[in-house]
């Protein structure tokens, strides 16, 4: 059976920073979540993070935000991550694999979930990041690790068989989701899909490309032959 977002079983979240998007989004039921982070933020041109996140929860109480921290010391984040989960209870929190240092997060995310605060592992490239975060998510609240697999595919590695592993570990652990990060096209998300991911986060040029998934190739081959017609008809350059 060919995929179409009829029978599309990977939750689709939006990831960005822009307000205008992000609300127009949130009326779409096709999108059951939302993503930033502070790269995402200051290409927005946010420049208060507690009063933009206190808008867009205000608008958004019913869907998964997530929100990262921004320190890179592991006390600095646990002081954030307690601040910001307490923004609502629809926030996930946004920790880092590492620190810049390559030290793991394991540890806080441990303390973190233990207080009943909804992390989002982020940044994560390896499966032994995954078998090492795993455990430390274990018994807590809903939680979620987004594995990086676009920016995996940019070094030439295939994330497929990746995330599908990654799926199988997670199976014991049923307050853990598992998240695709960093698409680079549509394609990507029948992969996820594919692999039993549960979220993929989806920039806002990949979902407007949405209404092509399964779109039969007889119809895609017509259109770009009407195009090629009509730019002929103006004539060469």
């Amino acid at each position: 059976m060919s995929l179409s977002l009829a029978t599309l079983r990977v939750k689709i979240f939006a990831d960005g920073a822009d307000m205008a998007g992000i609300l127009a989004l949130y009326r779409n039921p096709l999108i059951k979540g939302f993503t930033t982070n502070p790269t995402l933020m200051r290409k927005a041109g946010v420049t208060n993070y507690e009063a933009f996140a206190g808008e867009l929860l205000a608008a958004i109480p019913d869907r998964p935000v997530s929100f990262e921290v921004f320190a890179d010391d592991f006390e600095g984040m646990e002081r954030e991550a307690t601040r910001i989960a307490a923004w609502g209870a629809n926030v996930y929190v946004k920790i880092p694999i590492t620190n810049t240092r390559r030290e793991s997060a394991a540890p806080l995310v441990r303390r973190l979930a233990a207080l009943g605060i909804k992390v989002n592992v982020t940044a994560v490239c390896t499966l032994g990041q995954v078998r090492e975060v795993l455990p430390s998510l274990a018994g807590g609240p809903p939680c979620v690790v987004s594995i990086f697999a676009g920016r995996i595919a940019d070094t030439g590695r295939d994330p497929v068989p990746l995330m599908a592993e990654a799926v199988t570990l997670a199976q014991p652990f049923p307050n853990v989701e598992l998240l695709w990060a960093s698409p680079r096209e549509l394609l990507n998300v029948a992969h996820a899909d594919a692999s039993g991911c549960h979220i993929i986060t989806v920039t806002h040029d990949i979902l407007a490309k949405l209404p092509l998934l399964g779109r039969p190739l007889e119809d895609v081959s017509l259109d770009t032959v009407k195009m090629f017609a009509a730019d002929a008809r103006q004539g060469p350059p």
